[in-house]
């Protein structure tokens, strides 16, 4: 198993910009995918970014394309996500994620963090 600690959530003015990190403890972390997923009030959860667990393929969601950036330190089992140009609609709590191949789907997440976007 993995267990996984987020930070770096705040309250930011439009356009502004914050830094989330992940901390991961448990079994191998390069073992797993790791992705960030987030959950507005009275709203679903939705996927923003995920990033393969050998740290060659992203992918992140249109809506935060080209503002939003997920990266991975092996060594030191982190997973970050750099928000640019912050919009109020990005205001939401923020998980980290992962799952192994063999999953369906992501089965481990943190607590989250709260991101506040003011206009």
């Amino acid at each position: 198993q993995v267990q996984l600690v987020e930070s770096g959530g705040g309250l930011v003015q439009a356009g502004g910009s914050l830094r989330l990190s992940c901390a991961a403890s448990g079994r191998t972390f390069e073992d797993y995918h790791l992705a960030w997923f987030r959950q507005a009030p009275g709203k679903e959860r939705e996927f923003v970014a995920q990033i393969s667990r050998s740290n060659d393929a992203t992918a992140v969601a249109g809506s935060v394309k080209g503002r939003f950036t997920i990266s991975r330190d092996n060594a030191k089992k982190m997973v970050y996500l750099q928000m640019n140009n912050l919009k109020p609609e990005d205001t939401a709590i923020y998980s980290c994620a992962a799952r192994t191949l063999t999953m369906p789907g992501y089965g481990y997440w943190g607590q989250g963090t709260q991101v506040t976007v003011s206009s």
